[in-house]
């Protein structure tokens, strides 16, 4: 049991209405988990105001309500917490509640548009690979060293990351690498954490049914960087034209990767080819297994997130060589006659622009690039006609489908992907909202030599249509698919 005063300790707090020297049990934002001696702390949410539910957390146990607005009717058996956010104050009470676990291990947050999973997930490799004990929090999964738990979200709640963080403590976990969403960063989910650096990778079109407008996209990315402290460093990318606004109000040290401009850390491309990239990172050669001008980045990010964490250069360049890719990232597989499909996870423009400039600087031209893709319903809809305008202009034939269609009519989606084809693309776009169908036309289209590009799912094993959740596996069928074919 803890002391809710100790949970306490940092929130500013409006008033409080009954005893806060009590024992407490667990933190609670859902009613529906409440137990005997809990804290509910009543969140208002963008879709639920968790206020509503505060006499049935009461009901379910609940001994301490955490609020904005105190209730008109108080229960004398109760301790009442009024404060101006509570979802700050649920972050700083998340990290007290687990003794402030992100400061007893090394955390690095990475923030941006493109690359977040990528660059913590091959952090995470990288030091694993050089005999440390390592924690990872990402889109594709949670590990605490070498045991692995499913995400739910790309940066998960607060209460969830301090316990994920203190069982990385436990298990002895010297460093941390973790992906910072825009989403948890508004919903100061991030607050109350230790962090030793903070990574930028990019910014583009997206999330802009979450943030009204690209503007306040950006600023909410910049927070991170703002509440960073001076004992932090900053790695920010100098060739995104927003790099530099991330560092305008920062206390952290300043560091800048770049394969364009000049800055700390450069790298220039020496060979790009399907089987990986040479590089030359600050005048040294490294061969890496990742593909394409959009991991050039990567590498070099993680090269100097490693290198400001203190492993000697020659270290981190042997372990760049031995980097494998993520899941769902520009993964491939060839096929018995020679069709190559690639997996990856583009679901912005600007991902799926990188992608196809990637294939079409690799690949000879004289074979067809054949792009599956749509878009998530229930999402930014104005993003939906750059994704079909980009993949019609960048491909020599388009399948448009279904992603997650959610609430929505894979159609109507369909419909508004279409609206960004210019007229001289439409004679090579083909519209199957069954994704499985779309998949499998295109490896009927597909010759010797082609490639197959299947586009914005990457790693998820499901697929969301009308809120059923069934099994759906892009690199799994592909498989199945060209193996029926080679037959």
């Amino acid at each position: 049991m803890k002391q809710l005063k100790d949970i306490l300790y940092k929130v500013s707090i409006e008033s409080v209405v009954g005893n806060p020297v009590i024992e407490i049990n667990a933190l609670r934002f859902n009613s529906k988990s409440v137990e005997v001696n809990d804290v509910f702390i009543a969140i208002n949410g963008s879709v639920v105001d968790g206020h509503k539910y505060v006499e049935s957390a009461i009901e379910s146990g609940a001994k301490v309500i955490v609020c904005e607005v105190l209730p008109s009717k108080i229960n004398e058996k109760i301790v009442y917490v009024q404060v101006k956010d509570t979802s700050v104050a649920l972050a700083i009470m998340a990290a007290n509640y687990f003794e402030n676990p992100s400061s007893k291990l090394r955390l690095v947050g990475v923030t941006g548009t493109n690359g977040k999973t990528t660059i913590a997930t091959l952090l995470y490799q990288l030091f694993k690979n050089a005999g440390y004990k390592v924690g990872l929090l990402s889109t594709v999964k949670v590990m605490i060293d070498n045991v692995e738990f499913p995400a739910t979200h790309t940066t998960p709640d607060s209460i969830t990351i301090n316990y994920y963080l203190d069982e990385m403590n436990a298990a002895g976990c010297d460093f941390c690498f973790m992906e910072v969403s825009s989403h948890g960063i508004d919903q100061n989910r991030t607050l109350g954490l230790s962090f030793e650096g903070g990574i930028f990778t990019n910014l583009s079109h997206d999330h802009l049914d979450y943030h009204d407008t690209f503007a306040e996209y950006r600023d909410v990315k910049k927070r991170f960087f703002d509440q960073l402290p001076k004992t932090a460093f900053v790695l920010t990318n100098a060739d995104d034209k927003n790099g530099m606004v991330m560092l305008q109000n920062t206390a952290a040290k300043k560091q800048t990767y770049a394969l364009k401009s000049i800055a700390d850390y450069q790298a220039k491309i020496l060979e790009n080819q399907l089987s990986g990239l040479l590089l030359k990172i600050n005048n040294q050669e490294v061969w890496t297994k990742l593909i394409g001008n959009f991991n050039a980045y990567n590498v070099l990010a993680i090269y100097a997130t490693a290198e400001l964490l203190g492993l000697e250069s020659q270290e981190i360049l042997r372990q760049l060589s031995v980097l494998e890719s993520v899941s769902g990232r520009f993964q491939y597989i060839v096929s018995n006659t020679g069709i190559t499909a690639i997996i990856d996870y583009a679901h912005t423009p600007d991902a799926l622009k990188n992608v196809l400039e990637t294939i079409n600087s690799i690949r000879t031209k004289n074979e067809e690039l054949i792009t599956v893709v749509g878009c998530g319903g229930d999402r930014d809809k104005t993003k939906r006609p750059k994704m079909g305008h980009i993949a019609s202009d960048l491909s020599t034939k388009v399948v448009f489908t279904s992603d997650n269609p959610r609430t929505e009519e894979p159609q109507d989606i369909i419909d508004d992907i279409e609206k960004g084809v210019d007229a001289q693309n439409f004679k090579k776009t083909l519209s199957i909202s069954d994704r499985k169908q779309a998949i499998k036309s295109a490896c009927q289209m597909a010759n010797a030599g082609d490639i197959i590009l299947i586009a914005g799912k990457g790693h998820e094993t499901y697929q969301d249509v009308k809120g059923v959740r069934s099994d759906f596996d892009d690199l799994k069928i592909v498989t199945e698919l060209l193996n029926q074919l080679d037959k």
